[in-house]
């Protein structure tokens, strides 16, 4: 079973102005589907700007466990030597998959209609996640799964030979249970269909679409509809992975809270599904310019030109929440700074990601000052102003990347340093997160070990 390995405390101290270009890694949700319909296409898949955290080397790795060639020729290029829809074979070992529930999710999706067992774990925060909402709709195909209470990891999925197609309303918007369904879906006769009600990102349907499957995505009443037909050929792809738009978040936020701030960020999907953070900061007053729009690799991405800037709070729209799940933390700590109150409504789906975000960044902020309110489903923060953040706490991250950053970030302009229990987390997703901020000029240091 994977562990979490020793806890790296750190601490971020006020900075002056950050300047300079923050080349950001590339995307993490592309790179972990780029690796996977690779392994499902049949020949070479050849992927560049592929982001080498931990999370998406523990994909690889699983590639490799189901019969794929996954060759790392350094420097983010590497390349997959597919096995075809329908091709993977049973691992000799468990499949470990870290700290990663994209990967899982979607790991499971992938070989649930292949007719062998795997069984799956993680670390000590992905093992108490939920795996039901994706273990249920695999069911409909014929998928069998037996896993601790509540569809915990370890849980052992048993794929079946004999898939049907499906259709499945998604409960709750989630990226990672519509790609699981139509992960499945590829090796299964006929059309598969999922229907969200609210849209969420869209990277599996468009690289699909690359990879050679008939993919349709329809308005209908009930919402979004993806239909897809079964049993394609995939046919390998040269893959150009663009920069993160979750990672960028984290420089794009510190630059618009340390005063006299300006960097660019380069290279930063835009894709419309991901960029919720983006329009709520320029709503709050951020200086962000979106320079030199362009498309690589099939995803639209633009330089972000960004200056420090005084915000004021808003009321997020619940129904901006799918867009920009993962930067809820961020926002908070950029709130914080903010003139007047920032409500963020619809966002529960916060409660059962690596961690409890809502509770871990509420009990956070609580800790450098600031007021906040929660309920299950919301987190209102009353902001400081941009100088009122008193900082000087030492936050728990509970083993989540993006809880250890946020507070780092927070430490950057706050009165007193802020630090972190466990900055080790941050490698899973951001491995140069550290030497990156110190080329901008911010002050971030590991503090034990």
């Amino acid at each position: 079973m994977s562990g979490h390995g020793t806890p790296i405390p750190m601490t971020s101290r006020k900075s002056g102005p950050l300047s300079g270009t923050a080349s950001v890694p590339g995307d993490k949700s592309i790179s972990h589907r780029a690796l996977i319909f690779g392994a499902m296409a049949v020949g070479e898949t050849k992927i560049a700007g592929l982001l080498e955290g931990q999370d998406v080397l523990d994909t690889a790795k699983a590639m490799a466990a189901l019969g794929a060639e996954v060759v790392d020729h350094g420097a983010g290029n590497w390349s997959v030597h597919g096995v075809g829809v329908g091709g993977f074979c049973e691992p000799d070992n468990v499949i470990d998959c870290g700290n990663s529930g994209t990967g899982v999710r979607l790991i499971m999706g992938c070989v649930a209609t292949s007719p062998f067992a795997v069984t799956f774990t993680g670390d000590a925060s992905l093992n108490k996640r939920p795996m039901g909402r994706v273990t249920d709709p695999l069911a409909l195909f014929g998928t069998k799964s037996v896993g601790r209470s509540g569809g915990r990891l370890p849980l052992t999925l048993v794929g079946t030979g004999d898939a049907t197609p499906v259709e499945y309303t998604t409960p709750v918007p989630s990226a990672q249970v519509k790609s699981a369904v139509l992960l499945a879906g590829l090796n299964a006769p006929g059309k598969t269909v999922v229907i969200e009600k609210e849209a969420t990102r869209d990277h599996t349907e468009r690289m699909l679409r690359g990879f050679g499957a008939e993919v349709v995505t329809e308005v209908v009443p009930e919402g979004h509809k993806i239909t897809l037909t079964g049993r394609p050929e995939l046919k390998p792809q040269v893959v150009a992975v663009p920069r993160d738009p979750s990672s960028a978040a984290f420089p794009v936020c510190a630059a618009l809270i340390v005063e006299g701030s300006d960097i660019l960020v380069p290279g930063v999907s835009q894709n419309t599904t991901r960029n919720g953070l983006y329009t709520t900061l320029v709503e709050m007053g951020a200086d962000i310019t979106f320079e030199n729009p362009r498309t690589e690799g099939g995803e639209p991405v633009a330089d972000l030109r960004v200056k420090y800037s005084k915000l004021k709070g808003i009321e997020v729209p619940p129904a901006r929440a799918a867009s920009m799940i993962d930067e809820y933390p961020i926002l908070s700590v950029v709130a914080s700074f903010a003139e007047g109150t920032t409500v963020m409504k619809g966002v529960k789906e916060l409660r059962v990601k690596e961690s409890d975000r809502i509770d871990a960044m509420a009990r956070g902020l609580e800790q450098c000052g600031v007021e906040i309110e929660e309920d299950q489903d919301t987190l209102i923060v009353r902001g400081c102003g941009p100088s009122g953040v008193k900082g000087g706490a030492t936050c728990a991250t509970f083993i989540d990347h993006r809880i250890a950053m946020s507070f780092l970030v927070m430490g950057m302009a706050a009165q007193n340093p802020v630090s972190v229990d466990d900055g080790s987390p941050i490698a899973t997703s951001f491995p140069v997160f550290e030497r990156l901020m110190a080329d901008l000029g911010a002050h971030v240091e590991r503090t034990n070990g």
